[in-house]
């Protein structure tokens, strides 16, 4: 299935969770927020959040600084 993740258009296999997705690319779930078509997707929910063609995810990563 194809998704848009982070503004780029991505070939992803079907039946991927967010916390898949995440694991797909090499991200760590705690360190990220996850939008899903305009919607945040809480943590909680990211095992269970399936991803359906055409969808567009953010995946925003927290910076922190001083």
């Amino acid at each position: 299935m194809r998704a848009t993740v982070n503004g780029d258009s991505l070939e992803l296999p079907d039946g991927l969770s967010v916390a898949d997705l995440l694991r797909h690319l090499g991200v760590r779930a705690e360190r990220v927020a996850v939008e899903r078509n305009g919607a945040v997707v809480k943590r909680a929910r990211h095992p269970e959040e399936r991803i359906a063609a055409g969808d567009v995810l953010e995946i925003v990563t927290f910076v922190g600084g001083g």
